[in-house]
């Protein structure tokens, strides 16, 4: 740039200085820094035709390609007389040093200077050129006549030839100090100076000059020290301009009180002069801060290095907070809002950074009006940035904006979007800007009270939603955690605060959330599913809000309990609280009484409902309260447990005669929700019960879906917790074996009739997928329970089971006709209570189960799952994806798999090309070419050329099937060969070419043209890839990469410009982006063995959360 260098004829001009000036190189003898003028000249002259061009000075790594610096320093020279005197330690020493002597060594040498100024100037150069890296010397008789362009130019040639030394950028443990040094020898010199030499018009005008020119080099290490040092200078020049000007206004204030006592004197005389020698110097300050930004700070705040970027910015908000006189003007202003759009996220951050440090000042928001006006949609787009440090500290840019009125109400809309986004730390930021902007600020008052909650009851009434806005704000509100608050609201104590229904049902949900909150329970979906760990402080912090709680529930329960026991909607909450309580304080405080009586309501609470979340809290409450009660209380516990499991029994005897009878089957599905919830945590013994069952269903094929659905669940958890007794029992009797086998004989014929017979599952319907989805599921459970591997050479030898094949086809077919159903496909008939367990994704878990865990072969079922890795979805991709890894780790030979599934894919597109329709055919075509691309995707990188032999195994096989039958087969060459065959090495390709021309030698292909479509273009598609010799290159369309942090949901954004200034360069118009380009930028590519369990678990949370939707 033109800007940061002279032009080549420029330098030219200044040939007779150059004879002045000369490198010391570290294997030149010092006295040759003495020869005579015409060697020197001669030096000089060499490295004038070196000399970079202008382009070479802006720092672009394509212009100069820069050796990498030595890691030893040359050995310093010696027996020079020019050399400075070694009995003091070196500038360059002291700052790479501990930094203890940096204020003495500045002191001896600001002595030495005024002694003596050019002896001690060249000792300061020695230093910055070290400092740089760089080993240099100006002899001191030509100091005032050397040209700095002269000296950078050989300082550049130093970098080309790599004798250069990185001291900052340096992992030895002595340099870990040096930046640190650096910069306060710097700010110790200019403060050391300020008195005198600081104001000579040469000693820092000069050092200046190298700097700046040094700044704008190519070499990296050149601009990064360089712009430290100076950007390091124009910090301390404000601390001296900022003292001047008190000493300015001081002064003034002293000749305005003179001039009222006399007009002219000596007093006022001196008064004027110190005034105008202090303004003067003022003046200079200002200058020197100004020649410094725009010879350094406007060419590198857009550096290809994000480091030096980043320092700019930094350095630019201390600038403009400490000295707002000078630098808070929107000429300096807009580079912070220019670097808003950095491509780097630590840029960005420091932009982001320093607007807050300046919002945070009340005076200077009316001067950044404009700027706020300029800016503020870009500022609110931070807040969901790619990196999740940057949009943390945009969320308190926006808060600050807020507390001043910047930006209206209307602009958060997408912020609240964020309050379910899956940072933590994000929403904590927006959850604290809700709380401040939302609830802080409508009541004033951060202290707990009715308002306060209520409040938050309307925040929304999504469950979801609510739950998140609960998590965010919780720990900024302490009106949350006011329990007994909380409790006289929903108890109607309060005859100031009225609550409808609906705001009843969303404090129950705000009470049973904040509890959990309080006691270390996460309430919200965690991206790793990690075990939470807590100090000792949090863990006392828990059992103190344990007590608390406990202590406001006791007296209190049990008309919670009474009131809301008929609401659906809030009891389930109101149940499991007791979860979250310290049952041994009931006794400590003598409330036996109140305990007794809430787990009699808790009890009435379980046969009063019939929803699944109600009747599983109640479950969950009474087994809690059995296990962790003490004494009397436990024992009370253990009997209402004990009187619920035989109540539970008796209910459903009179629900199954009742059936048996003809009469309705509502109470006979309702208590078996009952008892498969309480079979779900703990055994129960239905020995009778199990066989009506068995007449029920064999007696009545009519039942009602649900009905036999939840027959056969108790049946089943029936027959898991009769084998987990057995597995873990010391003696065995024949008894409890042969009754074992019996009931699982049993259920397994009652699955095998609805393999038989079918339940109607519609393509377009939920209708019969509930049944056919539990019939699969149990099914597959009860293979993996009594797979013969499990009791291979045991005494329970015979508890071994291993279904046919033709049960197995079976079992699959019923499989993929729920896979054919979509997740989305809504049905108003169907009970979506227990909807997550009943999806295709679950049927293709259970299915998948069988082959990794070894249950069944895997020579039918695993190419069946395999040949749907493509059709249905994400989810059911990723659990494919899941499969194969387990595959492969167990048998690194899955050729033949993978074949056999394309070849199963193949043949469902054949049925399906005898239909009519084009679009059904080109659809499945795609499918078989997707699923070839995703098979052959697997091996890449090294895995390609380590399983090569598989890879050709499979192009061999699959050009034998599709010669099977020519011409009808030959598709498949097209479908699934070519992507194998595409990812062989350019000889295998050849001999892949040469057999298959082969083979086609006696025929006519003209005969039927369509039908040897498929083959030309297999063959062409070969013969190109292999004269390119890209056999060993990936498909990139199928070549996946992860980007670092979170998703980036905005690109393209342009940088903005503040001002159309007339006379303005436009480098200083726009963020120039070209240099930024240059730098790489890094990614990792996705490994396809990694199951990804993340999707996974995000699908699964999409599907919760339209469910719970629906449900409210």
């Amino acid at each position: 740039m033109d800007d940061d260098a002279p032009l080549a004829s420029e330098i030219t001009t200044r040939h007779s200085k150059r004879a002045r000036v000369h490198a010391l190189d570290g294997g030149d003898e010092p006295s040759k820094a003495n020869g005579n003028d015409r060697e020197n000249q001669e030096r000089s002259s060499d490295g004038s035709d070196r000399s970079p061009n202008p382009r070479e000075r802006e720092g672009s790594p394509d212009d100069f390609e820069e050796i990498r610096p030595k890691t030893k320093r040359p050995r310093p020279a010696e027996g020079t007389s020019d050399v400075p005197n070694k009995s003091e330690e070196r500038l360059i020493e002291v700052i790479k040093g501990n930094g203890k002597h940096i204020s003495q060594a500045v002191k001896q040498w600001v002595e030495r200077y005024e002694k003596n100024p050019k002896p001690a100037m060249v000792e300061l150069l020695m230093m910055l050129f070290e400092a740089c890296g760089a080993k240099y010397y100006i002899r001191e008789e030509y100091l005032d006549e050397t040209d700095v362009d002269d000296v950078v130019v050989a300082l550049v040639n130093l970098a080309r030839k790599g004798e250069i030394e990185d001291y900052q950028g340096s992992k030895k443990k002595e340099f870990k100090n040096f930046k640190e040094n650096l910069v306060s020898f710097w700010d110790t010199l200019v403060i050391e100076c300020q008195n005198g030499p600081l104001f000579d018009k040469d000693l820092f005008d000069k050092c200046m000059d190298y700097i700046i020119a040094l700044s704008c080099t190519p070499p990296r290490v050149y601009r990064l020290v360089a712009s430290l040092m100076g950007l390091q200078l124009v910090t301390s020049f404000i601390s001296v301009a900022k003292r001047l000007a008190v000493q300015r206004d001081t002064t003034q204030r002293q000749l305005n009180a003179e001039r009222k006592k006399r007009v002219d004197g000596p007093r006022v005389e001196s008064l004027n002069n110190r005034l105008s020698a202090t303004h003067e110097q003022k003046l200079v300050i200002d200058e020197m801060m100004r020649k410094i930004f725009t010879g350094l700070f406007v060419h590198r705040y857009r550096d290809v290095d994000p480091n030096i970027r980043m320092s700019c910015i930094q350095s630019l908000g201390v600038w403009i907070l400490s000295y707002p006189t000078l630098f808070l003007q929107d000429l300096y202003l807009k580079y912070l809002g220019w670097t808003l759009n950095d491509k780097s996220a630590g840029v960005r951050k420091a932009a982001v950074l320093a607007l807050q440090n300046l919002y945070e000042v009340e005076d200077n928001v009316p001067t950044l009006s404009l700027f706020t006006e300029r800016f503020s949609n870009r500022m609110i787009e931070l807040a969901d940035d790619v990196d999740v440090s940057v949009a943390v500290c945009a969320i308190g840019l926006v808060k600050q904006l807020l507390r001043h009125q910047l930006i209206p109400d209307d602009d958060l809309g997408p912020l609240y979007d964020l309050l379910i986004d899956d940072p933590p730390e994000i929403r904590r930021a927006i959850g604290e800007l809700v709380y401040d902007h939302l609830i802080a600020q409508k009541f004033n008052s951060s202290q707990p009270g009715p308002k306060n909650v209520a409040d938050i009851t309307e925040f929304s009434t999504d469950p979801i939603l609510s739950i998140y806005v609960i998590d965010d704000v919780w720990e900024y509100m302490k009106a949350m955690k006011d329990w007994k608050c909380i409790i006289s609201m929903l108890l109607d104590e309060n005859p100031l605060i009225e609550l409808t229904d609906e705001d009843a049902t969303n404090l129950t949900r705000l009470l049973f959330a904040s509890v959990r909150k309080a006691v270390g329970e996460r309430i919200v979906p965690a991206s790793d599913n990690r075990k939470q760990y807590f100090s000792k402080a949090q863990k006392e912090a828990i059992e103190n809000n344990r007590r608390d709680l406990t202590i406001a529930m006791m007296k209190n329960y049990p008309l919670l309990l009474r009131k809301f026991m008929a609401d659906k909607a809030k009891i389930s909450s109101l149940v499991e609280i007791i979860v979250y309580m310290n049952l041994e304080l009931y006794s400590l405080k003598r409330q036996e009484q109140n305990f007794r009586t809430t787990l009699l309501l808790i009890k009435d609470a379980f046969f009063k409902h019939g929803e699944k979340d109600a009747l599983r809290s109640c479950v969950k409450a009474i087994k809690f309260c059995s296990t962790e009660s003490r004494g009397e209380l436990q024992d009370f516990a253990r009997n209402k447990l004990k009187e619920l499991e035989d109540e539970l029994l008796d209910k459903l005897k009179s629900a199954t005669k009742e059936v048996i009878d003809g009469e309705d089957e509502y109470s006979l599905l309702v208590n078996l929700k009952r008892l498969y919830e309480l079979q779900l945590s703990r055994p129960i013994s239905i020995d009778e019960l199990y066989g009506d069952s068995i007449t029920i269903l064999h007696s009545f094929r009519n039942l009602d879906d649900e009905v036999v659905s939840f027959l056969l669940l108790n049946m089943y958890l029936d027959v898991a917790w009769s084998l987990h007794s057995i597995i873990n029992s010391e003696t065995v009797s024949e008894g409890s074996l042969s009754s074992l086998l019996s009931k699982r004989d049993t259920l397994l014929e009652e699955l095998e009739y609805f393999l038989n017979a079918p339940p109607e599952v519609g393509e377009g319907s939920k209708s019969g997928n509930q049944l056919a989805c539990r019939v699969c599921t149990i099914l597959a459970d009860v293979w993996c329970l009594f797979r013969k591997t499990n009791f291979l050479s045991t005494k329970l030898e015979r508890l071994g089971y291993c279904s046919d094949v033709s049960i197995l086809q079976k079992f699959w077919t019923l499989c993929e006709k729920q896979l054919k159903i979509s997740d989305d496909t809504e049905d108003e008939d169907v009970n979506k209570e227990y909807i997550e367990e009943t999806n295709r994704d679950t049927v293709m878990i259970a299915a998948a189960k069988l082959i990794a865990s070894d249950t069944i072969p895997k020579d039918y079922l695993a190419p069946e799952i395999i040949s749907h890795f493509v059709m249905h979805g994400a989810g059911i991709a990723e659990i494919v994806k899941s499969l194969i890894t387990v595959l492969r780790k167990k048998d690194d030979n899955v050729s033949e798999i993978f074949l056999e599934s394309l070849k199963r894919a193949y043949h469902r597109h054949l049925e399906l090309s005898r239909s009519d329709y084009e679009s059904i055919k080109s659809e499945s075509f795609q499918e078989c070419k997707n699923l070839a691309a995703r098979l052959a995707g697997i091996f890449v990188g090294a895995a390609r050329n380590k399983h090569r032999p598989e890879i050709l195994k499979i192009v061999k096989e699959g050009i034998e099937y599709a010669f099977e039958d020519t011409p009808k087969h030959l598709s498949f060459l097209e479908a699934s060969v070519l992507h194998f065959a595409s990812r062989l090495p350019a000889p295998d390709i050849r001999d892949v070419l040469k057999d298959v021309q082969k083979r086609t030698e006696n025929v006519n292909a003209e005969e039927d043209p369509s039908g040897w479509r498929p083959y030309n273009t297999f063959y062409e598609s070969l013969l190109e890839k292999c004269a390119k010799n890209e056999g060993i290159q990936d498909e990139k369309e199928w070549t996946t990469t992860r980007q670092r942090g979170r998703p980036r949901k905005r690109q393209n954004i342009e940088g903005r410009r503040l001002f159309d200034e007339h006379g303005l360069s436009d480098e200083e118009d726009s963020i120039n982006t070209s240099d930024q380009e240059d730098a790489q930028v890094e990614g990792d590519e996705e490994d396809d063995n990694a199951p990804l369990i993340h999707s996974l678990k995000s699908a699964s949370k999409l599907r919760s959360l339209r469910v719970s939707r629906q449900e409210n």
